[in-house]
Protein backbone atom coordinates (compact mmCIF):
# COMPACT_ATOMS: atom_id res chain seq x y z
CA UNK A 1 0.00 0.00 0.00
CA UNK A 2 1.55 3.06 -0.95
CA UNK A 3 0.13 6.84 0.70
CA UNK A 4 0.62 10.09 -0.69
CA UNK A 5 -1.19 13.32 0.43
CA UNK A 6 -1.41 14.61 -3.18
CA UNK A 7 -3.39 11.91 -4.62
CA UNK A 8 -6.38 10.02 -2.51
CA UNK A 9 -7.81 6.82 -4.61
CA UNK A 10 -10.58 6.07 -2.19
CA UNK A 11 -11.57 9.81 -2.20
CA UNK A 12 -11.67 10.27 -5.76
CA UNK A 13 -13.83 6.86 -6.12
CA UNK A 14 -16.34 7.82 -3.33
CA UNK A 15 -16.55 11.21 -5.47
CA UNK A 16 -17.68 9.49 -8.30
CA UNK A 17 -20.17 7.41 -7.16
CA UNK A 18 -21.66 9.89 -5.00
CA UNK A 19 -21.78 12.32 -7.93
CA UNK A 20 -23.43 9.69 -10.17
CA UNK A 21 -26.50 9.18 -7.08
CA UNK A 22 -26.37 13.04 -7.01
CA UNK A 23 -27.58 13.15 -10.54
CA UNK A 24 -29.78 10.02 -9.99
CA UNK A 25 -31.59 12.10 -7.12
CA UNK A 26 -32.23 15.16 -8.90
CA UNK A 27 -33.31 12.94 -11.82
CA UNK A 28 -35.59 11.33 -9.57
CA UNK A 29 -36.95 15.01 -7.99
CA UNK A 30 -37.27 16.54 -11.32
CA UNK A 31 -39.81 13.50 -11.96
CA UNK A 32 -41.25 14.10 -8.67
CA UNK A 33 -41.89 17.59 -9.00
CA UNK A 34 -42.96 17.85 -12.39
CA UNK A 35 -44.78 14.46 -12.59
CA UNK A 36 -42.99 13.52 -16.00
CA UNK A 37 -40.25 10.79 -15.90
CA UNK A 38 -39.18 12.73 -19.88
CA UNK A 39 -39.81 16.10 -18.95
CA UNK A 40 -37.50 17.72 -21.83
CA UNK A 41 -35.09 16.38 -24.95
CA UNK A 42 -32.24 16.24 -21.99
CA UNK A 43 -34.07 13.47 -20.13
CA UNK A 44 -34.83 11.18 -23.23
CA UNK A 45 -34.91 12.91 -26.99
CA UNK A 46 -36.20 9.78 -28.67
CA UNK A 47 -39.41 9.48 -26.43
CA UNK A 48 -39.59 13.24 -25.88
CA UNK A 49 -40.24 13.72 -29.87
CA UNK A 50 -42.68 11.11 -30.22
CA UNK A 51 -44.56 12.94 -27.19
CA UNK A 52 -44.07 16.44 -28.95
CA UNK A 53 -45.88 14.64 -31.82
CA UNK A 54 -48.66 13.05 -30.85
CA UNK A 55 -49.38 16.13 -28.73
CA UNK A 56 -49.30 18.16 -32.10
CA UNK A 57 -51.83 15.67 -33.03
CA UNK A 58 -53.98 16.54 -30.26
CA UNK A 59 -53.52 20.20 -30.46
CA UNK A 60 -55.28 19.36 -34.29
CA UNK A 61 -58.35 17.57 -32.68
CA UNK A 62 -58.73 20.21 -30.88
CA UNK A 63 -59.30 22.23 -33.42
CA UNK A 64 -61.33 19.38 -35.12
CA UNK A 65 -63.72 19.82 -32.60
CA UNK A 66 -64.16 23.14 -32.03
CA UNK A 67 -64.61 23.29 -36.08
CA UNK A 68 -67.46 20.65 -35.82
CA UNK A 69 -68.66 22.37 -32.70
CA UNK A 70 -69.35 25.70 -34.86
CA UNK A 71 -70.78 23.62 -37.42
CA UNK A 72 -73.47 22.06 -35.48
CA UNK A 73 -74.71 24.97 -34.14
CA UNK A 74 -75.00 26.29 -37.08
CA UNK A 75 -77.19 23.53 -38.57
CA UNK A 76 -78.94 23.72 -35.05
CA UNK A 77 -79.82 27.37 -36.15
CA UNK A 78 -80.99 26.55 -39.51
CA UNK A 79 -83.10 23.27 -37.65
CA UNK A 80 -84.51 25.86 -35.40
CA UNK A 81 -85.53 28.38 -38.17
CA UNK A 82 -86.72 24.98 -40.46
CA UNK A 83 -89.23 24.12 -37.23
CA UNK A 84 -90.41 27.65 -36.92
CA UNK A 85 -90.93 27.59 -40.50
CA UNK A 86 -93.00 24.21 -40.47
CA UNK A 87 -95.48 25.33 -37.89
CA UNK A 88 -95.94 28.75 -39.40
CA UNK A 89 -96.74 27.35 -42.57
CA UNK A 90 -99.50 24.55 -40.92
CA UNK A 91 -100.69 28.29 -39.30
CA UNK A 92 -100.72 29.50 -43.05
CA UNK A 93 -102.83 26.37 -44.62
CA UNK A 94 -105.01 26.80 -41.70
CA UNK A 95 -105.89 30.31 -43.04
CA UNK A 96 -106.32 29.47 -46.67
CA UNK A 97 -109.01 26.47 -45.31
CA UNK A 98 -110.89 29.12 -43.39
CA UNK A 99 -110.51 31.66 -46.68
CA UNK A 100 -111.38 29.45 -48.93
CA UNK A 101 -114.88 29.29 -47.99
CA UNK A 102 -116.95 31.27 -49.86
CA UNK A 103 -119.49 32.09 -47.24
CA UNK A 104 -117.35 34.71 -45.66
CA UNK A 105 -118.04 38.17 -45.59
CA UNK A 106 -115.41 40.64 -46.61
CA UNK A 107 -114.52 41.63 -43.14
CA UNK A 108 -114.33 38.57 -41.89
CA UNK A 109 -112.28 37.55 -44.71
CA UNK A 110 -109.59 40.57 -44.48
CA UNK A 111 -109.05 39.79 -41.05
CA UNK A 112 -107.76 36.32 -42.34
CA UNK A 113 -106.13 37.21 -44.84
CA UNK A 114 -104.44 39.86 -42.59
CA UNK A 115 -103.41 37.04 -40.54
CA UNK A 116 -101.99 35.28 -43.33
CA UNK A 117 -99.54 37.76 -44.62
CA UNK A 118 -98.33 38.09 -41.52
CA UNK A 119 -98.02 34.57 -41.19
CA UNK A 120 -96.50 34.54 -44.44
CA UNK A 121 -93.80 37.96 -44.11
CA UNK A 122 -92.64 36.05 -40.77
CA UNK A 123 -90.89 33.41 -42.92
CA UNK A 124 -89.18 36.21 -44.56
CA UNK A 125 -87.80 37.12 -41.06
CA UNK A 126 -86.90 33.66 -39.47
CA UNK A 127 -84.65 32.92 -43.21
CA UNK A 128 -83.01 36.64 -42.77
CA UNK A 129 -82.16 35.81 -38.80
CA UNK A 130 -80.98 32.31 -38.85
CA UNK A 131 -77.37 33.00 -38.94
CA UNK A 132 -74.34 31.54 -36.82
CA UNK A 133 -70.89 32.47 -36.91
CA UNK A 134 -71.45 34.48 -40.29
CA UNK A 135 -73.19 31.50 -41.67
CA UNK A 136 -76.92 31.18 -43.05
CA UNK A 137 -77.87 27.51 -44.39
CA UNK A 138 -81.81 28.52 -45.37
CA UNK A 139 -81.60 31.98 -46.92
CA UNK A 140 -79.79 30.41 -50.14
CA UNK A 141 -76.72 32.57 -49.52
CA UNK A 142 -74.39 29.35 -49.15
CA UNK A 143 -74.75 26.06 -50.64
CA UNK A 144 -73.50 23.83 -47.57
CA UNK A 145 -70.92 24.17 -44.17
CA UNK A 146 -67.92 22.56 -44.07
CA UNK A 147 -66.05 21.40 -40.91
CA UNK A 148 -62.56 19.73 -40.20
CA UNK A 149 -62.47 16.18 -39.50
CA UNK A 150 -58.87 15.35 -39.46
CA UNK A 151 -55.84 16.73 -37.47
CA UNK A 152 -53.77 17.16 -40.73
CA UNK A 153 -56.37 19.54 -42.30
CA UNK A 154 -56.50 17.28 -45.20
CA UNK A 155 -60.07 15.44 -44.94
CA UNK A 156 -63.32 17.50 -43.83
CA UNK A 157 -67.21 16.77 -43.89
CA UNK A 158 -70.14 18.92 -45.25
CA UNK A 159 -73.44 19.16 -44.87
CA UNK A 160 -76.11 20.68 -47.60
CA UNK A 161 -77.42 24.02 -47.38
CA UNK A 162 -81.48 23.85 -47.79
CA UNK A 163 -82.61 27.15 -48.69
CA UNK A 164 -86.34 28.18 -47.17
CA UNK A 165 -86.93 31.18 -48.49
CA UNK A 166 -90.29 31.95 -50.48
CA UNK A 167 -90.54 31.44 -53.81
CA UNK A 168 -87.60 28.98 -53.81
CA UNK A 169 -87.67 25.55 -54.68
CA UNK A 170 -88.28 24.18 -51.35
CA UNK A 171 -90.79 26.49 -50.31
CA UNK A 172 -92.78 27.53 -52.97
CA UNK A 173 -95.18 29.97 -51.65
CA UNK A 174 -94.89 33.76 -53.35
CA UNK A 175 -93.92 36.50 -50.80
CA UNK A 176 -96.48 38.29 -52.50
CA UNK A 177 -98.94 35.38 -52.16
CA UNK A 178 -102.56 36.14 -50.38
CA UNK A 179 -106.08 34.55 -49.52
CA UNK A 180 -107.95 38.21 -50.48
CA UNK A 181 -109.98 35.95 -52.39
CA UNK A 182 -111.91 32.54 -52.24
CA UNK A 183 -110.50 31.82 -55.26
CA UNK A 184 -106.55 32.33 -53.89
CA UNK A 185 -107.46 30.79 -51.12
CA UNK A 186 -108.21 27.60 -53.11
CA UNK A 187 -104.88 27.81 -54.99
CA UNK A 188 -102.76 28.02 -52.16
CA UNK A 189 -103.94 25.28 -50.07
CA UNK A 190 -102.08 22.66 -52.47
CA UNK A 191 -99.01 25.16 -52.65
CA UNK A 192 -98.74 25.78 -48.66
CA UNK A 193 -99.25 21.72 -48.10
CA UNK A 194 -96.40 21.18 -51.26
CA UNK A 195 -94.36 23.47 -49.63
CA UNK A 196 -94.77 21.84 -45.86
CA UNK A 197 -93.35 18.63 -47.47
CA UNK A 198 -90.40 20.42 -48.73
CA UNK A 199 -89.76 22.11 -45.44
CA UNK A 200 -90.31 18.52 -43.58
CA UNK A 201 -87.51 16.53 -45.99
CA UNK A 202 -85.19 19.79 -45.80
CA UNK A 203 -85.25 19.55 -41.97
CA UNK A 204 -84.56 15.69 -42.01
CA UNK A 205 -81.24 16.20 -44.40
CA UNK A 206 -80.16 18.87 -42.08
CA UNK A 207 -81.20 16.38 -39.16
CA UNK A 208 -79.08 13.91 -41.05
CA UNK A 209 -76.25 16.76 -41.30
CA UNK A 210 -76.27 17.39 -37.55
CA UNK A 211 -76.09 13.72 -36.59
CA UNK A 212 -72.93 13.12 -38.98
CA UNK A 213 -71.52 15.96 -37.19
CA UNK A 214 -71.93 14.79 -34.02
CA UNK A 215 -70.68 11.39 -34.71
CA UNK A 216 -67.65 12.67 -36.24
CA UNK A 217 -67.61 15.18 -33.22
CA UNK A 218 -67.33 12.01 -30.63
CA UNK A 219 -64.70 10.05 -32.80
CA UNK A 220 -62.29 13.20 -32.80
CA UNK A 221 -62.79 13.26 -28.68
CA UNK A 222 -62.13 9.84 -28.56
CA UNK A 223 -58.57 9.89 -30.34
CA UNK A 224 -57.57 13.12 -28.55
CA UNK A 225 -58.13 11.35 -25.28
CA UNK A 226 -56.48 7.93 -26.40
CA UNK A 227 -53.68 10.07 -28.12
CA UNK A 228 -53.53 11.88 -24.36
CA UNK A 229 -53.55 8.59 -22.68
CA UNK A 230 -50.50 7.39 -25.44
CA UNK A 231 -48.41 10.42 -24.31
CA UNK A 232 -49.28 10.01 -20.19
CA UNK A 233 -47.68 6.14 -20.99
CA UNK A 234 -44.82 7.36 -22.65
CA UNK A 235 -43.81 10.51 -21.12
CA UNK A 236 -45.68 10.26 -17.15
CA UNK A 237 -43.63 9.23 -14.21
CA UNK A 238 -44.70 6.56 -11.93
CA UNK A 239 -44.93 8.37 -8.60
CA UNK A 240 -44.87 4.90 -6.37
CA UNK A 241 -41.59 4.09 -7.88
CA UNK A 242 -40.59 7.50 -8.01
CA UNK A 243 -41.23 7.90 -4.58
CA UNK A 244 -39.80 4.55 -3.54
CA UNK A 245 -36.30 5.51 -5.56
CA UNK A 246 -36.05 8.85 -3.82
CA UNK A 247 -36.09 7.38 -0.68
CA UNK A 248 -33.82 4.43 -1.75
CA UNK A 249 -31.29 7.54 -3.11
CA UNK A 250 -31.29 9.52 -0.50
CA UNK A 251 -29.58 6.29 1.79
CA UNK A 252 -27.38 5.89 -1.42
CA UNK A 253 -26.36 9.73 -0.90
CA UNK A 254 -26.19 9.78 2.98
CA UNK A 255 -24.05 5.97 2.61
CA UNK A 256 -22.05 7.63 -0.32
CA UNK A 257 -20.95 11.18 1.63
CA UNK A 258 -19.62 9.29 4.42
CA UNK A 259 -17.49 7.05 2.54
CA UNK A 260 -16.53 10.32 1.38
CA UNK A 261 -15.50 11.35 4.27
CA UNK A 262 -13.66 8.08 5.60
CA UNK A 263 -11.40 8.64 2.16
CA UNK A 264 -10.63 12.09 3.10
CA UNK A 265 -9.37 10.93 6.37
CA UNK A 266 -7.04 8.38 4.60
CA UNK A 267 -4.02 10.89 4.21
CA UNK A 268 -4.14 11.59 7.72
CA UNK A 269 -2.55 8.29 8.40
CA UNK A 270 0.63 9.63 6.90
CA UNK A 271 1.14 11.64 9.81
CA UNK A 272 1.82 8.43 11.98
CA UNK A 273 4.94 7.96 9.84
CA UNK A 274 6.62 11.22 11.56
CA UNK A 275 5.59 10.72 15.01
Amino acid sequence: MSFSVNTNNGAAVALQYLTATQGQLNKTQSAINSGMRVANARDNGAIYAIAQNQRGAVAGYESVINSINNGTSAIDVALSAGQSISDLLIQMKQKALQAADASLDSSSRNAINADFTALRDQITTIVKNAVFNGFNLVDGSTTQITALASSDGERRITTAAQDLSLSGSIVTLKSTSSVSTQAKASTLISTIQASLVNVNSALAKLSAGAAKFSIQANFAQKLSDVLTAGIGNLVDANMAQESAKLQSLQVTQQLGVQALSIANQAPQTVLALFR
